[in-house]
């Protein structure tokens, strides 16, 4: 049995600094086949860094305050409190606040806790290609994200 209070749980941000707080509860317990994250994201905030997808994994969303905006390849759709989304393998998404109240709320990964990053893909525009493509995402020595073109190959450093 493990036990932790959200508010103990270290905060680990994402290298591209889109929140201020999220707290790898999966981190913290242990986990082995989901992932649980906890986010508090105040206006402008987000889960992630962008449009993408986890092909090895089913993300799920579950906001306890305030109300979320998820953008889709289909469109866009609000989330308000109390409400959960589910996203499967490939769905691609991309969850923030654009109120100007915090959002809180869980972020849930299966079957896995922790995801490939060469699983992921981001949806960017590309300088070379010069349209809105798929992106390889990889996590760099230094903690950073790189991603790479998945058209061109062209790969910088946000």
């Amino acid at each position: 049995m493990e036990k932790v209070a959200i508010d103990d749980v270290d905060i680990e941000t994402n290298p591209m600094d889109v929140h201020s707080i999220r707290r790898p509860v999966s981190d913290a317990l242990g986990f082995s086949d989901f992932a649980m994250n906890y986010f508090e994201l105040e206006p402008g905030e987000s889960f992630s860094g962008g449009l993408h997808t986890h092909h090895d994994q089913e993300e799920v969303f579950y906001v306890q305050e305030g109300t979320a905006t998820f953008d889709m390849e289909e469109g866009e759709v609000t989330v308000d409190e109390d409400e959960v989304i589910r996203f499967a393998p490939g769905d691609f998404q991309h969850g923030y606040n654009d109120t100007d109240e915090r959002v809180v709320g869980f972020a849930f990964g299966a079957p896995k806790s922790k995801h490939d990053w060469d699983q992921i893909e981001s949806i960017l525009y590309c300088q070379d290609c010069e349209d809105e493509v798929g992106h390889g995402l990889e996590l760099t020595d230094d903690g950073a994200f790189r991603l790479t073109c998945t058209e061109c190959g062209n790969s910088f450093t946000p």
